[in-house]
């Protein structure tokens, strides 16, 4: 006659085992081949919303003297080559901020408390800088310039 003896050992490897078999079903029905996942699901002709700010720190040095840096907030955006953006640019802070983006044609102005609306589809990869024309120079303030990262 034989016994099964259920030691710790044993209870531990059914419970591994177990978890294996679980894990495997919904591994299997969750990732399917042929499934797409839900970060791609979207149709060739949605075009996506960035929304950015202008943001002003003042700042004194050490001596007294006041320092005003002007921004664009997030610094830097990234974009698929071809894909289709609107850009929702919002002034809080300064006056207006007339700006372009360097090696395109495009170019506006946001005006303090309002909203500027730019659409952007670039086919071409490459780092692209929105430059605002007001805060554009080195000589009377530090440069107010974002990023448009193109993969």
């Amino acid at each position: 006659m034989n016994f099964f003896v259920v030691t710790k050992k044993t209870l531990l490897l059914f419970f591994t085992a177990a978890i294996v078999l679980v894990a495997g079903f919904f591994g299997y029905f969750l990732l399917k081949q042929g499934d797409l996942p839900v970060w791609l699901q979207q149709s060739n002709d949605s075009i996506r919303e960035i929304d950015m700010i202008t943001i002003e720190f003042h700042t004194k040095t050490k001596d007294g003297k006041d320092l005003v840096v002007q921004r664009w907030d997030p610094g830097t955006i990234f974009l698929e080559k071809g894909e289709k953006v609107n850009l929702y640019i919002n002034a809080t802070n300064g006056e207006d901020h007339p700006f372009h983006i360097e090696g395109t044609n495009i170019k506006g102005i946001v005006k303090k408390g309002g909203t500027t609306m730019v659409p952007l589809q670039f086919e071409e990869e490459g780092t692209y800088r929105l430059i605002c024309d007001t805060h554009a120079h080195r000589d009377h303030s530090i440069p107010m310039i974002g990023y448009i990262v193109v993969d």
